[in-house]
């Protein structure tokens, strides 16, 4: 398997060094229920503006429900179909456009919900799991097959299981999931201050 610790500039705790996207996964080993009760907790203790908790997950697991899986992977485009099929697990992430408390507008409830959503990715690392984000579905299929209200907003579709060696993916995969790991510079994306403004 393929362990690619991320280079930065100075030591940063091991879940985020540790967390990336690989696509290989392996085939026949699931996700236990304990497992995956502690990567929604993660999820559920995320900060959220006014603890509203906007997210929203959909939990299709192959080994309890492969008709819900079935569904969830008929909405992924064609070249994510093609890694994501040995991923035991596909949660789609979902961020509810309203305040429960009163009804208006939740400008930060996506926001709100990558949070969430990045926390269940760090617990994934801390249980020995991986975990890809999509953004290649169709999210208008989801909102159909899924029954999603009409006040939603679906986000990402997330792969989760464990990871396999680079060889059950198809040859053109195989550069991408072997590669270096690239960030932008630091002062390519934060700033001082003040817009552009170089961080020392």
């Amino acid at each position: 398997m393929q362990a690619k610790p991320a280079n930065t500039r100075v030591k940063i705790h091991d879940l985020i060094q540790n967390r990336w996207s690989p696509r290989a996964f392996e085939p026949d080993k699931t996700v236990s229920h304990d497992d995956l009760i502690a990567l929604l907790e993660a999820a559920r203790w995320a900060a959220s503006c006014f603890n509203d908790q906007p997210w929203r997950f959909v939990v299709c697991n192959k080994a309890t429900d492969a008709a819900a899986w079935q569904r969830a992977f008929e909405t992924l485009v064609e070249k994510n179909r093609r890694w994501a099929k040995n991923a035991p697990l596909l949660i789609l992430s979902v961020a509810m456009e309203h305040f429960g408390h009163n009804g208006q507008p939740n400008r930060w409830a996506m926001y709100d919900t990558g949070a969430a959503s990045a926390n269940l990715c760090l617990q994934a690392v801390a249980l020995g799991l991986v975990v890809h984000q999509m953004g290649g579905f169709d999210a208008d299929l989801a909102r159909e097959i899924f029954k999603l209200p009409a006040d939603c907003h679906p986000m990402a579709m997330l792969a989760v299981g464990y990871q396999a060696d680079v060889d059950v993916l198809d040859e053109d995969f195989k550069a991408a999931e072997l590669g270096e790991r690239i960030r932008f510079e630091l002062e390519e994306r934060f700033y001082a201050g003040l817009w552009g403004k170089r961080m020392d």
